[in-house]
């Protein structure tokens, strides 16, 4: 196991980024999944001068994107777009993208559950196609029943990879599964060797060891199904707007180079633009937190 992290989390330049996190000990990064925002030339010259190698990216499934969508046109641009996210992963030598399939913050659906199930297997199929041609690992990742209503555990997350294909994985996030599953540990053992990456936030969805996870049995139990992928810190914390925030100084006010599409991206998971201190000490935590517990 190694150290990832998420860029998604904080507009600033990706140098800026790998700078902070080769500080910390973190030997991978996933890119942010907008494939528009990064050339990849200049990309992996980046990356190869800070030491740090690329390690997926994350479909951020916002405005239309949506494999499960009932239009047949949307659903193709969404399949296009996991496309340009696979591509541009597989230019960037890295080995995996984690695949949200429906749209982050819908929760209604647009169909019965069979309509619904043959419009995401056939999609991701088609995604599944293009991923192993251009040589990237697809691993379907559950979200907690309020950011989607379609894939919320890892069993379901795991019955599209079946219908996909033996070769399709899936993506834990500590954070989503201490929501959603019946057992953190045994949810992680019925993925098993299936599992191809796992996001790291505690609870409260600050850095890990902020909150009450047991970072420790959770590592453990990584290893103990032979785990060897990245722990990708993905924190995304929440915004206190009341005398009672721990935090006062955490919310940059002067955002710059961030598009209004990733900013209510940002926004509707309960955060906002991060100041460099707030970002750069969750990072650190993460680090301090998970570590040791890998080595």
């Amino acid at each position: 196991m190694h150290l990832s992290t998420h860029n998604w989390m904080r507009a600033e330049p990706l140098e800026v980024t790998l700078k902070r996190i080769k500080k910390f000990g973190y030997e991978s990064i996933e890119i942010s999944g907008e494939p528009e925002q990064y050339k990849t030339k200049e990309t992996r010259a980046l990356l190869k001068e800070h030491g740090i190698r690329c390690w997926g990216s994350v479909t951020l499934m916002l405005g239309e994107r949506n494999l499960a969508a009932k239009n047949q046109g949307q659903r193709e641009r969404s399949v296009q777009y996991v496309k340009d996210v696979l591509t541009m992963v597989s230019e960037l030598d890295g080995e995996i993208i984690t695949l949200v399939p429906a749209t982050v913050g819908k929760v209604v659906p647009d169909g019965t559950e069979a309509e619904e199930w043959g419009w995401v297997v056939d999609a991701t199929r088609e995604c599944f196609a293009h991923a192993k041609k251009v040589g990237v690992r697809i691993a379907v990742e559950p979200l907690n029943r309020f950011e989607t209503y379609l894939f919320n555990r890892g069993a379901q997350a795991l019955a599209l990879a079946d219908a996909v294909s033996p070769e399709c994985g899936v993506c834990l996030d500590a954070y989503h599964i201490h929501m959603e599953e019946f057992n953190v540990y045994d949810a992680i053992r019925q993925v098993g060797k299936r599992l191809f990456d796992f996001h790291v936030a505690d609870n409260n969805r600050f850095a890990a060891g902020l909150g009450q996870i047991d970072w420790p049995k959770i590592v453990g139990t990584l290893k103990e199904i032979g785990y060897d992928g990245a722990l990708t810190n993905e924190f995304v914390a929440p915004v206190d707007r009341t005398p009672a925030a721990p935090y006062p100084e955490m919310v940059e006010r002067n955002p710059v180079d961030i598009s209004p599409e990733q900013l209510k991206f940002i926004q509707d998971h309960g955060s906002s633009v991060l100041t460099e201190k707030f970002y750069t000490d969750q990072m650190r935590i993460t680090a301090e937190t998970l570590l040791p517990l890998i080595k």
